[in-house]
């Protein structure tokens, strides 16, 4: 129960509004630690209620000490701006009742804008790193009286490249901030960013290899090629019963190809791949978060940050080229206890990737037939300890007798 905390009462009225009476697991590992004052190294699956785990220790801190002269009190450092937004709203929730401000910088805004925004100093700031590091650069912020820091999304803040700017923005933080360093993983770029961190308490609550989304059903379904996989897909979201479904391609050009498909069919889809501008990506991403777009395609990079309520049916189009880029697809859904359905197409030259990501999280996934949609692609003739495809010996012809 959030109220045996020591949260300051505008924290539990804002709790109570919102409706957060149970405190989730990772929340109960996380905020009394936080609250401390401890640096923390936590490992938690996407939608496990991190947000509130460490937006709640920092708002109960500023709300209970001097505040400096200048300056932002806190920095939350996330890896796309969608994500950054989310976490401001979240955060903006959370402080209602307490007058703390929240500012949000990202790219793709006006300098000006953002730089009139520092001005005004609000106390807690979340931005991506390098429009942060940009504008601490030419002097528009002062992060010298800092008091928490966070990376959330550290995995991903590594996979985009972000290392050397969070650890140019750390080195213009005060030194004797609290620091929280969330990640879904843990690869090894993710321990040169705890580098950052003062004898941190470690909370490993979802070891991705040993909790795999329990709350997922994962099924796979066997296709000869592209073309077969498309007529799965299409029967899916005519058949399946969902309230958002999130379909995941490994690049650009297939899922440009898959929105056209879905028009053709009278299937509205949004799409969201690296190259779509920052306009059309906010008003498709709103489309689908207001319900007015049931389907979106995206491809790995354009989805990370992507929180949207909701999501019941995640569809990997494309297998998911490594274990931990399963994970985070598939965590689109199954959020906060309620049940999801992940589905992926395993064409002949995926049946490897399949059995080496369940191997990795020690998974099985469940096999799936749809009778509408036969194909010929049976899978492996025989199989490997590993769950790979053996190769098929071929017997070497014996020379011809003279």
């Amino acid at each position: 129960m959030f109220t045996e905390l020591p949260l300051e009462p505008s924290l539990l009225k804002a709790l109570a509004k919102l409706g957060f009476d149970q405190a989730t697991p990772v929340q109960q590992q996380v905020l009394p630690l936080a609250l401390a004052g401890r640096d923390l190294l936590v490992n938690a699956a996407t939608g496990s209620g991190k947000t509130v785990a460490f937006a709640l220790p920092i708002l109960q801190g500023l709300l209970t000490r001097p505040a400096p002269k200048e300056g932002t009190r806190a920095l939350i450092l996330a890896p796309t701006r969608e994500l950054a937004r989310q976490i401001a709203k979240d955060c903006e929730h959370l402080a209602e009742f307490t007058g703390l401000r929240v500012g949000v910088i990202t790219g793709g805004q006006e300098l000006k804008v953002q730089r009139a925004l520092l001005r005004k100093d609000p106390e807690i700031l979340v931005a991506t790193p390098g429009r942060m590091l940009e504008l601490t650069k030419e002097g528009s912020t002062v992060l010298a009286h800092l008091e928490a820091l966070v990376l959330d999304e550290a995995d991903r803040l590594f996979e985009m490249g972000f290392v050397e700017d969070v650890l140019a923005i750390v080195a213009a933080c005060n030194e004797t901030r609290q620091t929280l360093l969330l990640s879904a993983t843990l690869p090894a770029g993710v321990r040169r960013l705890s580098q950052v961190l003062n004898a941190p308490a470690r909370v490993m609550l979802d070891k991705v290899r040993e909790q795999a989304h329990q709350d997922i059903r994962q099924q796979f379904i066997l296709a000869d090629d592209n073309k077969h996989k498309e007529r799965l897909l299409l029967w899916l979201l005519e058949n399946e019963s969902f309230e958002r479904a999130l379909v995941f391609t490994n690049t650009r050009d297939m899922a440009t190809h898959l929105s056209g498909v879905m028009r053709y069919r009278d299937q509205p889809a949004g799409f969201l791949h690296g190259e779509v501008k920052q306009d059309i990506r906010t008003k498709t991403i709103r489309a689908f978060r207001e319900g007015k777009l049931k389907v979106l395609i995206a491809s790995d990079v354009a989805s990370r940050g992507l929180d949207v309520k909701g999501v019941n049916l995640v569809v990997n189009f494309d297998m998911a080229r490594k274990g931990d880029d399963y994970v985070h697809r598939i965590g689109r859904t199954g959020r906060a206890g309620e049940q999801g359905l992940a589905v992926s197409f395993i064409a002949p030259n995926e049946w490897n990737l399949k059995a080496s990501i369940e191997r990795y999280l020690n998974v099985k996934m469940e096999s799936r037939k749809i009778k509408d949609c036969p194909g010929s692609y049976k899978g492996p003739k025989k199989l490997k300890a590993s769950g790979k495809a053996a190769a098929s010996s071929k017997r070497k012809k014996k020379p011809a007798k003279k």
